[in-house]
Formats: structure tokens, C-alpha cells, sequence
């Protein structure tokens, strides 16, 4: 875990970080693969696991063990700089509505309080380092490019 905000790094709250730590240690302990298993040796489990299963299982181990390898649960500073950690106030081209979403890893979406957008996300990264005011563009999927401006900023909590 890193000890303070970082852009290449992963930022989580420590609801998620706790949350993702005992995913993790539920997925390599033996026995895990079901409740019903847990008696069941490590052969006899294989066994009972799919190819695809196993596959599955792999990579969320891998992505968890990446994610907890470059967690940052330091609050942002807040300086009104949009950085993962911080809740966004934002527009929309012309548009004079605004939304509120948390810039975060998607991990933090088990919370279901805001939207989430990540870092690596056209959206998130457009903004990543904007300030209140600032407009930027970016790439929608369909090809055309769509402006946002920031509204506000402001460390989650």
C-alpha cells in the first residue's frame, strides 16, 4: 500500500481495501472454492472446478493481488484538483445540468453511492489534473469527441 495519492497506483477507500483483502484471502485459502467444499482436498476441488473456473479464478487473484500491491487509501489534498479520491461536479458540453460521480478505481462501485469513473476511463482521464473552470475534451466510443468542464472537486468521505 503506498502512502499517499498517486496516479499510477490505485486509489480505494478503506471500506473497498478491506473488502478486497478478504476477497483475496478467500480465493487463495484452500477449501474456497464453495462452503459445501470446505472439507474437500485441494485434488478433489480442482477436480470439481471447470477449466474455465479455474481460469476465472486465476485472474481475479492476479487482479486483486495488483490492485492491493498499488492501493492508496490516503485522502486527496483538497485543493479543488481532480485526482482519484475525489468526488466531481461536472458539465457536459452546453449543457447547464451537472453530474457528481467519484473518480476511483471501478472496484469502489460495490459502495453504489455514486457513479464511478476510473482514471484509465476517457472520461477520467480527460479530467485528471483539471481545475474548477478548466474544459476539456475527450474520445466518446462512438468515435466523436465530447467536452466536459469541471465544476468542483473535492475529496470524497
Amino acid at each position: 500500500m503506498t502512502q499517499g495519492a498517486t496516479t499510477t497506483g490505485t486509489w480505494l477507500t478503506q471500506d473497498a481495501y478491506d473488502r478486497l483483502t478478504v476477497e483475496l484471502a478467500g480465493l487463495v485459502r484452500p477449501g474456497s472454492a464453495g462452503s459445501d467444499q470446505q472439507e474437500w482436498s485441494e485434488a478433489d476441488r480442482d477436480a470439481a472446478e471447470s477449466a474455465a473456473e479455474r481460469e476465472r479464478r486465476s485472474a481475479r487473484i492476479r487482479q486483486l493481488r495488483d490492485i492491493l500491491a498499488t492501493a492508496s487509501i490516503v485522502e486527496p489534498p483538497d485543493d479543488g484538483v481532480a485526482e482519484p479520491g475525489m468526488v466531481l461536479t461536472v458539465r457536459f458540453g452546453d449543457d447547464s445540468g451537472a453530474e457528481t460521480f467519484l473518480m476511483a478505481d471501478r472496484e469502489e462501485r460495490a459502495r453504489g453511492e455514486l457513479d464511478v469513473y476510473s482514471v484509465r476511463s476517457p472520461l477520467g482521464a480527460a479530467l485528471l489534473g483539471a481545475v474548477p473552470g478548466e474544459r476539456r475534451e475527450y474520445t466518446v466510443p462512438s468515435g466523436g469527441t465530447m467536452s466536459v468542464t469541471l465544476v468542483s472537486a473535492a475529496p470524497y468521505r
